[in-house]
């Protein structure tokens, strides 16, 4: 049986992170993967989301300026832009096996617990001084008749040719963002809402907002919705509701959210505390078992789960097991956003938490017509921001075209806790766009 100083499951940002760091200590490490290297992010994420989103949103705000200066709109050709995509990203899975390979051993297929030191992968056994779980998360499966026809965002962005119609199943921000990219290409998008809301993390001015300008552009909303079942027709599919008549698709998508990786690395074996939330970690990031670990998506943490975060904590792990840090882990400000059209945004503070919270927190609105930016568009953009007792900046968000750059500007105001004095003497930005507004927002 081998031993390691470290084993390690999954390859996808917390884990590669944490591999590059190690290997800097000279550690023995294996890193066992059951899917593709790198994860989610690289491969079936976050990346070719935004090299989608790229053309996406081109498209939309030239068909937004025109008759203001744009005389004909942009129209996408999904099969050429889904064809440059895919010579894009499809080596990067190897590509990922490679670089990690360079510096640790490495195995493709499941893993499961045998003891608390114990793994066992392909038949054979490895035991490790310190075990860590980045195993991160995968789209909730569908309980339901005919679950077996829907596809998952994974299949949406390596889709060949556009449905006529596509249904999702669910209002967060993956159906947000897909329903936009098929929409925007010439796809009739229904959204399927479980309750009566979307996006439920993000402030609900701006989601319901959100909602009304996709509406404008074709996309139609069912709220208090689920599938009861889905049969397929032909060449389509009949989607059966808990209430109204049946409709008919060319394409179903489950975005009904997603679940930790945890059914198959057998966590009792280890006796490791657990729930349908994820893997439980104190603030050292370390399960019951004082030698295992768990970082990123897989953990019961509430925080978003996003690709920032779990490097964040991949570096944290490391100075606390090899740089000798004790203090617990203790996130910065948080930025994450929607990329639809228009783009939702926040960071710190949401301000549907603090609302009712006068004494200690004032929010304001402001409207960003006013900046020479949104000359000739149709969306103008608002921006919200709260504010402490003490005037500094604690939340901000908005919906705008920009709105995750806008906000991006405001990240490093709330971490640092920057006040107005402190922007003059060290900031001159660049002029003129967002950032010299913020003058006028700080105080």
């Amino acid at each position: 049986m081998k031993k390691y100083d470290y084993i390690i499951l999954g390859t996808g940002p917390a884990a590669y992170q944490l591999i590059k760091l190690l290997a800097t200590q000279h550690k023995s490490i294996l890193a066992i993967e059951s899917g593709l290297f790198g994860g989610t992010c690289p491969n079936v994420g976050c990346e070719p989301k935004i090299y989608l989103d790229g053309a996406v949103q081109a498209a939309l705000l030239s068909k937004q300026l025109e008759g203001h200066g744009i005389e004909q709109a942009a129209t996408m050709n999904w099969s050429q832009l889904m064809k440059e995509k895919k010579e894009r990203f499809a080596s990067w899975a190897n590509e990922t096996r490679k670089n990690i390979s360079k510096v640790c051993d490495v195995i493709s297929g499941s893993a499961h617990f045998i003891d608390r030191q114990t793994i066992e992968a392909n038949r054979h056994y490895f035991q490790g001084n310190k075990i860590i779980i980045a195993t991160g998360r995968r789209p909730h499966e569908l309980s339901i008749p005919g679950a077996k026809f829907v596809h998952d965002s994974s299949d949406v962005l390596s889709l060949n040719k556009l449905p006529e119609h596509v249904t999702f199943i669910g209002g967060g921000y993956i159906a947000m963002e897909l329903a936009t990219f098929l929409a925007a290409a010439g796809s009739q998008v229904t959204i399927l809402v479980r309750g009566d809301r979307v996006l439920r993390h993000f402030y609900q001015k701006y989601s319901r907002e959100l909602v009304v300008k996709m509406k404008e552009r074709g996309i139609q909303f069912k709220f208090e919705t689920e599938p009861t079942r889905i049969t397929q027709l032909s060449d389509k599919y009949v989607v059966e509701l808990n209430q109204d008549g049946p409709m008919v698709t060319d394409y179903v998508v489950n975005a009904s959210g997603r679940t930790p990786n945890i059914e198959k690395l057998d966590l009792s074996a280890a006796q490791i505390d657990y729930s349908t939330r994820g893997i439980d970690v104190d603030r050292h990031l370390q399960t019951n078992v004082n030698n295992i670990y768990a970082i990123g998506d897989v953990t019961s943490q509430d925080i978003p789960n996003l690709t920032p975060v779990a490097e964040f904590q991949a570096q944290y792990l490391f100075n606390s097991l090899e740089k000798g840090l004790t203090q617990p882990i203790n996130y910065p400000a948080i930025g994450t956003g929607v990329f639809a059209f228009p783009q939702l945004a926040q960071a710190g503070i949401n301000p549907d938490s603090v609302l009712e919270d006068g004494d200690n927190f004032e929010i304001k609105e402001y409207e960003l017509s006013q900046s020479s930016l949104y000359a000739g568009q149709k969306e103008k953009g608002l921006l919200t921001v709260v504010y402490d007792k003490a005037n500094y900046i604690v939340g901000v968000s908005e919906i705008s075209t920009s709105a995750i750059h806008d906000v991006n500007y405001f990240i490093p105001i709330i971490g640092l806790r920057i006040n107005k004095n402190e922007w003059h003497r060290n900031v001159l930005p660049i002029y003129p766009a967002l950032a010299d507004k913020i003058e006028g927002i700080l105080r």
